[in-house]
């Protein structure tokens, strides 16, 4: 059994959106070793496996990585002049 914890549908399709129109997002999350993380990154792909659900990125370096969604403690869209979008805060617990 997994300790996932499914992230609101309004976020999901924020990140669908950013990958469809090939927008670079800040992220910032925490890996499985409790390291916060801080990225300007592509994202690629959603993903889904044994109930958890990934997002697929390249990172600043060029090198491509996955993220558990609930590890993701904030994003931010990156835009060349307007930010359509604003910040999206997550909560850890609050989903």
């Amino acid at each position: 059994m997994t300790d996932y914890t499914p992230i609101d549908c309004a976020i999901y399709a924020r990140y669908e959106l950013a990958i469809l129109q090939h927008r670079r997002l800040r992220l910032g999350w925490r890996s499985l070793d409790g390291m916060m993380h801080i990225d300007a990154v592509k994202p690629l792909d959603l993903k889904t496996s044994r109930g958890e659900e990934f997002l697929l990125f390249l990172d600043s370096s060029g090198n491509e990585r996955r993220v558990r969604l609930d590890r993701i403690v904030e994003s931010e869209e990156l835009g060349d002049s307007v930010r359509l979008r604003g910040r999206i805060r997550h909560h850890p617990g609050a989903h």
